[in-house]
């Protein structure tokens, strides 16, 4: 059944609760935060990229907290091997067969941290979790259970000891944000608590796992005008014709658009998908899965660029009705 007024409205009340909560930790960053939960309610996973320090570990973490269900943590390095995220299969002598012992990423919440820092081979194991949300050892599936999100983290690519995260990678995150710096007033208030570690911060939950898998399947009802639909096509297929791209939005692209665009009208306590939901929202689900011809990047051209001048060259569905 489609999502009721009553429904969004209470679907925003949970909503800002999570929100609010997490600001706690990442001052004056509401739209990053928002973004964050975004991802989470659409069943998408989220990549963090910024320099070191900006609060990109401690913002993960703060969603973990929020959310009454477990959580782990898993070190990037080069040396990580694919069964140290995803588990092995171990010999038992008194049984006289395999058993399965799960790694950290069966949890509600997976913090991957520094994640461009491990080996290519090692990244390519959480290809089939973030997509199906299992993982196959030894021909057999193991479910990770539900809510399940990804939180990774990583530096700028230029900076030494990282590996490039392949298309297929990127193209599994619903979306990419970046926290940035402070402002100003928010600097003061955090060096007011520099006498407590970041590490050591910590904030109640304020919903339960079985509320946010609730508030998921809410999600999935708002209504979607077939003129939306239309939108997100148009602005895909721009994206696919730009001259400065080599590699455009993939159809997984256009699916993560539409879904997240559901869940932030429902986070404004809208049942309905309006244009603006889709416009706030392209830049971090599409920019990341653009591959920018390697002469028009050396001239400047960026894939968030390349998406601004698509929303403005693809005209919304009113404006495309009046003219």
């Amino acid at each position: 059944m489609p999502m009721t007024p009553d429904q969004a409205e209470r679907f925003a009340e949970n909503f800002d609760r999570l929100v609010t909560n997490v600001e706690q930790v990442l001052l004056g960053k509401t739209f990053v935060v928002r973004l964050g939960f975004t991802a989470l309610m659409s069943e998408g996973h989220l990549l963090l990229e910024d320099y070191p320090g900006t609060g990109k570990t401690s913002f993960a973490r703060a969603i973990a907290q929020s959310v009454s269900g477990t959580t782990n943590r898993i070190q990037f390095t080069p040396d990580l091997l694919p069964g140290d995220i995803t588990g092995v299969s171990i010999f038992d002598q008194r049984d006289n067969k395999f058993e399965f012992h799960p790694g950290p990423i069966f949890a509600n919440i997976v913090l991957a941290d520094e994640i461009n820092r491990a080996s290519p081979k090692t990244q390519a194991a959480l290809l089939e979790v973030m997509e199906e949300g299992h993982v196959t050892v030894d021909g057999i599936s193991h479910p990770v259970g539900t809510p399940f999100m990804v939180i990774a983290t990583q530096n700028p690519i230029e900076h030494a000891g990282t590996y490039r995260l392949p298309e297929a990678q990127l193209d599994r995150f619903l979306m990419k944000a970046s926290i940035g710096y402070p402002d100003h007033a928010s600097t003061l208030r955090i060096l007011d608590g520099a006498s407590v570690a970041a590490h050591s911060v910590t904030i109640d939950p304020v919903v339960s796992a079985d509320l946010v898998i609730e508030m998921v399947q809410l999600a999935r009802t708002v209504h979607v005008d077939p003129t939306i639909s239309d939108y997100v096509s148009r602005l895909v297929d721009a994206t696919r014709s730009a001259t400065e791209v080599r590699l455009g939005v993939s159809v997984r692209g256009a699916l993560a658009l539409l879904r997240a665009a559901k869940t932030l009208a429902a986070s404004n306590g809208r049942h309905y998908v309006v244009p603006d939901d889709v416009k706030a929202l392209a830049e971090p689900v599409l920019a990341h899965r653009l591959v920018i011809d390697a002469e028009a990047e050396f001239d400047g051209v960026s894939a968030s660029s390349v998406i601004a001048q698509t929303l403005i060259e693809t005209p919304p569905p009113m404006e495309r009705q009046a003219v």
